[in-house]
């Protein structure tokens, strides 16, 4: 079995034929997934049908792009919704230096205040870091008692670096199967304890289905890229990235 650490699928791109998707993702053998949904005004139609199936986990937050949005009632919500049994990780939250939808000062003081009240739930912080590694890396480490992800990662020296140091867990997407992937040595070096695969879908659908809508059984080719880059067996990533997932999103909330 395989488990797609964060895909979209409360995404819009979903919207007509969820349902197949899923069976899709069933018979790739992606038996579980965690569904970020960053779209607070969409957080309980996703809620309501990922709560149905345990084999669904739901992460939100306020995503750095919405920032500018963080007041009393968003800060309510989050701390709301983080309460319910479906909702497994916060996240996704973190900075964006590169689109700046949100003024850096003010990505600066949501993230503080979302990662704090993430540890103080008890939640794994799945982390968005675009063009930000230094101030990632300095906020995270404010909060040692974090359980950190490192989404998608694509980042440079300064976050890799001290994700390997504090222990933090590594996502990879469909961006290892790209032409232009050149961290082959940051992918062997996440030790296996700490390594996770994901589709991001509906974006980054990995070689050889560059073009079409991503979605979670394509997490498959994720998986066999990981594992020719670290020399070692498909069967092996799948069963460190599986018990990995189990653990650090499903083993404090297994509803089964």
């Amino acid at each position: 079995m395989l488990i797609d650490t964060h895909c979209h699928l409360g995404d819009p791109a979903f919207a007509s034929d969820r349902r197949e998707t899923v069976a899709r993702m069933r018979a790739a053998g992606v038996g579980r997934a965690l569904v970020v949904e960053s779209r607070l005004a969409e957080l309980d139609t996703t809620l309501g049908w990922a709560a149905e199936d345990p084999t669904f986990g739901v992460a939100t937050g306020c995503h750095p792009h919405d920032a500018a949005m963080w007041g009393d009632a968003i800060r309510e919500q989050v701390a709301r919704a983080w309460q319910h049994p479906s909702v497994l990780a916060a996240g996704e939250i973190g900075l964006d230096y590169h689109y700046d939808h949100a003024p850096r000062y003010v990505q600066r003081h949501v993230f503080r205040e979302q990662l704090a009240m993430a540890v103080g739930a008890g939640l794994p912080v799945v982390i968005h870091a675009r063009e930000a590694d230094d101030d990632v890396v300095a906020i995270l480490r404010e909060q040692p008692r974090a359980t950190v992800v490192l989404h998608s990662f694509s980042s440079g020296p300064a976050l890799r670096d001290a994700g390997l140091a504090d222990g933090w867990f590594f996502s990879f997407s469909g961006m290892v199967t790209f032409k232009s992937w050149t961290q082959h040595d940051t992918v062997r070096a996440v030790p296996m304890e700490r390594l996770l695969i994901e589709t991001d879908a509906p974006y980054l659908a990995p070689v050889p289905l560059r073009g079409k809508r991503n979605e979670p059984a394509f997490v498959v080719a994720v998986a066999r890229k990981v594992a020719d880059l670290r020399g070692i067996s498909f069967a092996e990533i799948a069963d460190a990235t599986t018990a990995n997932a189990l653990r650090l999103f499903w083993g404090p909330h297994e509803r089964e």
